[in-house]
């Protein structure tokens, strides 16, 4: 009995005075990565080695389908809250609602720090509210006071924060004594997104991208295997969305289709959202509706019912979608210098180019498996069974991504 009593006083006190023991099960850390357009199929590019060891040594899907609109802050919400974007209103990058006085612009920190934007409830959130600790180094939505509650520990997203840098910081809230150290921590990777909209998808700036970003996971799991918390840790890496290399002689120019005086442009790009001017509505319809070489456009409930996206009032009165390789301009946007991208993402989320991935390692997960394609939706009710909490209502089916876990794990 004395023995035992000595062995438990000593164990006590290592645990107390380190901050490198592994935790008990139900306990352990869960690190959510993002690599920002990382297309399913750049796993064949062989330029990520780390990424591969991890699906070798866990699970993988075949792909991961976004939702749609391919975008970066609709998906990225879409992770943390298992709704569409239908139905978490993050419906487009940029955005207007009647009932505000500014419109939302991703790239504008004081544009999106408006709560009302983000509907649903974001992992982090919920997590806070059931006595999980949380961490964001970076994440669309987590520097903003949703239900007035934000992560315990935050970083305001900064481009210019090195990829090891970030990886440091996760690191850092992990060697925080146990009664402040985080238990779910997001980490957000965003090189290789912005190569492929500056020099294309099968650009060699791409391919140094992934080579980089991948260095920044094998010092994440370096400095995990160094704290003795790489074998205790549910790690889970995912990317948005995919991204396509377009061509100038599929844009279509608006101003040619219709009189640009008789719309309200709320977005160009990819997604062009259009709102017809007052007594120009049929008008506006017989010249949109009719087809195009390299766009097509509905009424907003009129959508494909597979795109889920078409009740928000936020999302305007009609919608056209570029064909992929394709975006939606005018010769006024282009003359006060709009900029082309050699490569864009946003198209329809059935198009292979569009697809995402999904890998993940850690002692809840299966060993040496890949699974089928799965919708993204499906992460949230995954990532709330790992960290043990109860889930707000989602789109989600825990049933798809089941079978990634170890017998025993769900």
């Amino acid at each position: 009995m004395r023995r035992f009593t000595l062995v438990a006083l000593l164990c006590l006190v290592a645990a107390a005075c380190s901050s490198v023991a592994p935790r008990n099960a139900g306990t352990r850390p869960l690190i959510l990565v993002s690599i920002d357009g990382f297309r399913a199929d750049y796993f064949a590019r062989g330029r990520t080695p780390t990424l591969a060891a991890l699906a070798t040594e866990g699970v993988r899907a075949e792909a991961m389908k976004p939702s749609f609109p391919t975008l970066t802050f609709p998906n990225h919400y879409t992770l943390v809250t298992g709704l569409y974007p239908d139905h978490h209103g993050i419906i487009h990058n940029r955005m207007s609602d009647p009932a505000f006085e500014h419109r939302f612009v991703y790239k504008e920190q004081a544009t999106i720090e408006d709560p009302r934007w983000w509907g649903g409830e974001p992992l982090w959130v919920s997590a806070e509210k059931q006595d999980v600790r949380s961490a964001t180094m970076f994440w669309p939505g987590s520097s903003v006071a949703i239900a007035g509650v934000l992560p315990t520990y935050w970083k305001a997203f900064d481009g210019k924060v090195t990829p090891d840098a970030r990886v440091d910081q996760v690191l850092a809230w992990l060697d925080l004594p146990a009664s402040r150290r985080p238990r779910f921590l997001t980490l957000y990777f965003d090189q290789v997104d912005h190569e492929g909209h500056e020099h294309g998808p099968d650009s060699p700036e791409v391919d140094a991208a992934l080579t980089d970003i991948d260095a920044a996971l094998a010092r994440l799991v370096a400095g995990l295997r160094h704290r003795r918390l790489l074998d205790a840790t549910d790690l889970v890496v995912v990317s948005d969305h995919g991204l396509a290399a377009t061509s100038p002689e599929r844009r279509t120019y608006l101003d040619d289709v219709v009189p640009l005086a008789d719309v309200d442009v709320v977005n160009y790009g990819i997604l062009a959202g259009i709102e017809p001017r007052a007594g120009k509505t049929a008008d506006v319809e017989r010249a949109l509706l009719q087809p195009h070489p390299h766009m097509q456009c509905w009424r907003k409930g009129e959508l494909p019912a597979r795109l889920h996206y078409g009740t928000h009032p936020r999302i305007p009165s009609l919608l056209c979608l570029a064909g992929t390789g394709g975006s939606i301009t005018s010769h006024e946007y282009d003359e006060k210098g709009g900029h082309y991208s050699p490569g864009e993402h946003g198209y329809d989320n059935d198009d292979p180019s569009m697809r995402a991935m999904f890998v993940a390692r850690g002692p809840d997960f299966r060993r040496g498996v890949v699974v089928p394609e799965f919708d993204n939706v499906d992460v949230y009710p995954l990532l709330t069974k790992l960290l043990g909490i109860t889930p707000r209502p989602n789109d989600g089916d825990f049933s798809h991504v089941a079978g990634l876990l170890r017998d025993g794990a769900h």
